[in-house]
């Protein structure tokens, strides 16, 4: 009961540190509260039992998952979750404690390092551009990203509108806070005055 109740509270404290300043699901949240409870319940019962690991190894190999592939941060989060869950199942709950602690600094604190950001999180925005099929993207917006960003990747391509049109998706950091409707103006000149959104890259998420 002991690691059990360990392993729920140190679930609740890694995701209250995951909804810091970051945008996440109320079910993935849920989910990485709860899952060191059911890794430790897991690892308590087959504890000792080779027949029952090897029934719980081929039910785990039965559960498909059909969402999308969450964020490296995500994908962190659910080992870390998973580490916890397995030392308070077979009996160290402290250690348990100690680790998701360290661990949770350490992931606020690299989260801080701009270096490790890569690109400057206040004018980093995420570009949704929409051309008809016969238009020739490459470059053709070149100027107007050199004017209004400094560092800009072309991260997707996607087919739509039974192929008619492209959905072209970028990550761009802006030169300067509020220029957005300037740059969408200019494009709206060269794609016809399709679709087009600016958003933060909070979480990563399928064209």
């Amino acid at each position: 009961m002991i690691s059990l109740a360990v392993a729920l509270v140190l679930g609740a404290i890694m995701a209250l540190a995951l909804s810091f300043k970051a945008r996440h699901s109320t079910g993935f949240l849920i989910s990485i509260a709860t899952l060191p409870a059911i890794v430790a319940v897991i690892i308590m019962m087959v504890n000792g039992s080779l027949g029952a690991s090897v029934a719980v190894a081929g039910a785990f190999s039965l559960v498909r998952f059909r969402s999308n592939p969450g964020t490296a941060r995500e994908i962190s989060a659910v080992f870390l979750a998973m580490a916890v869950g397995l030392a308070c199942g077979i009996g160290y709950p402290g250690f348990a404690t100690l680790f998701a602690i360290i661990i949770m600094i350490a992931l606020l604190v690299y989260d801080k390092i701009p270096a490790l950001n890569g690109r400057n999180g206040s004018l980093a925005r995420t570009l949704r551009v929409t051309v008809p099929e016969d238009l020739d993207y490459t470059g053709v917006f070149d100027d107007i990203f050199n004017a209004y960003t400094s560092d800009i990747r072309l991260t997707g391509i996607k087919t739509t509108n039974l192929g008619s049109l492209n959905k072209l998706t970028y990550d761009v950091t802006l030169k300067e806070a509020g220029s957005e409707k300037k740059m969408i103006d200019e494009i709206r000149t060269r794609n016809g005055n399709l679709e087009i959104s600016v958003s933060l890259p909070s979480m990563e998420s399928a064209l």
